[in-house]
């Protein structure tokens, strides 16, 4: 069996909903106007519509033929990056700074697909609740819903969630039971040396000279420090300091991410930052004030309903096309605070791009809307079958 032939006929309008989302993207936290229109789309299609949880997210709920109480959520994540698009399409980015660079305007589409689906034919015996959620993106949306009670007011038995994935071919799906991808910290690096002219360095403690060294000795932990069969990466993704040609700063801050799989190595590499930062601190008798922040759980997906993607993916895509043996990412996803909840799967659908997510260059195939789509729609009919109640 393909894609289902009714969300193939939605094609054209999930294309429409996909581009605007697209071209009006909204960082986390700051999803008025997506929300909006999920909303809106919702309750067009007759479903109930519950907001404001974590903010900006929307909850939709449809239930369906029989009596059955088994209640599976599907979640799509709704937030753009803080980052310049340059693609040059049509519907490209109308607002300076801000773009979705990892296809999260196909996550919400896809779902909204799904829903218009479920709405329309209702065949299935339970609840289903549709999670459109903010702020994946490092600000910790998924953790805002669940503080503000996502699970108690709508109760999941499973839950599901999907991404896009350049790196796969179009039709291909892929899913991995167990840890799936790494856990994430974010880290501020704080320096505060002397400034002096940038004549006469004897009379500084500088800020650059202090901060590279240090960037560099961070560099020796994974190399160094963390068993070499074991995953790490730690990345320094900002360094901010100065601000004139003849002038040595005083100040400088350092930004960026560990990623592991291991508590025991994300306890350790956080220790050896704060032993390393005090160690160059006395070195350079300057003060180093160390910020590390839990940002996201390993994600880990349950055998059981790991092996339901597997087996929905079979009759969506060529069976040869669904990969169960993928390598675990070393990137981070918030779905895995919700699945430390609620057991469930997190899979990925291939697309063609050969630009990777989080480039300025990123494009998503919108050949794929469907697929996301049809493949939310079948897991939902698949566990909850009409007929399985009396």
């Amino acid at each position: 069996m393909p894609t289902i032939d009714r969300i193939d006929g939605y094609a054209d309008e999930l294309t429409a909903i996909r581009r605007d989302l697209h071209a009006h993207p909204e960082i986390g936290f700051e999803e008025v106007r997506t929300s909006g229109i999920v909303a809106d789309k919702l309750k067009s299609w007759g479903i109930e519509v519950h907001r404001g949880l974590g903010g900006t997210g929307v909850i939709g709920i449809i239930k369906g033929k029989g009596s059955g109480g088994k209640r599976i959520g599907l979640r799509a994540d709704m937030d753009a990056l803080p980052m310049e698009e340059n693609t040059n399409l049509k519907w490209s980015s109308k607002i300076p700074g801000r773009f979705h660079g990892c296809g999260h305007d196909g996550h919400t589409t896809m779902l909204l697909g799904t829903a218009r689906y479920l709405a329309e034919t209702r065949n299935f015996d339970g609840t289903v609740h549709l999670i459109f959620q903010p702020a994946e993106e490092g600000l910790g949306g998924a953790r805002a819903m669940i503080k503000d009670g996502l699970f108690e007011k709508f109760p999941c038995d499973e839950l599901y969630g999907l991404h896009n994935a350049p790196d796969l071919n179009h039709g291909e799906i892929a899913i991995l039971p167990g840890p799936a991808m790494a856990s994430a910290d974010f880290f501020d690096l704080r320096i505060t040396g002397y400034g002096a002219h940038g004549a006469m360095p004897e009379r500084s403690k500088d800020a650059v000279i202090i901060a590279t060294t240090l960037a560099q000795a961070i560099q020796t932990i994974v190399s160094r420090n963390v068993e070499p069969l074991q995953a790490a990466v730690i990345s320094i993704t900002q360094i901010h300091a100065g601000s004139a040609y003849n002038v040595i700063p005083g100040d400088a801050h350092l930004c960026g991410t560990i990623r592991t799989f291991s508590k025991e190595v994300r306890t350790l590499i956080a220790e050896r930052i704060r032993t390393i930062c005090a160690g160059i601190a006395s070195a350079y008798e300057c003060v180093i004030d160390v910020d590390i922040r839990d940002t996201f759980d390993v994600l880990i997906n349950q055998v059981e309903q790991s092996k339901v993607v597997e087996e929905v993916a079979r009759t969506i895509v060529d069976p040869a096309n669904v990969i169960t043996r993928a390598q675990p990412k070393m990137g981070s996803e918030d779905f895995a605070d919700m699945l430390q909840t609620i057991p469930g799967a997190y899979f990925w659908v291939g697309h063609d791009g050969s630009v990777p997510v989080h480039n300025p260059g990123f494009v998503l195939d919108d050949k794929i809307l469907p697929i996301g789509a049809s493949m939310f729609a079948r897991i939902i009919e698949t566990r909850m079958p009409v007929g399985s109640h009396a």
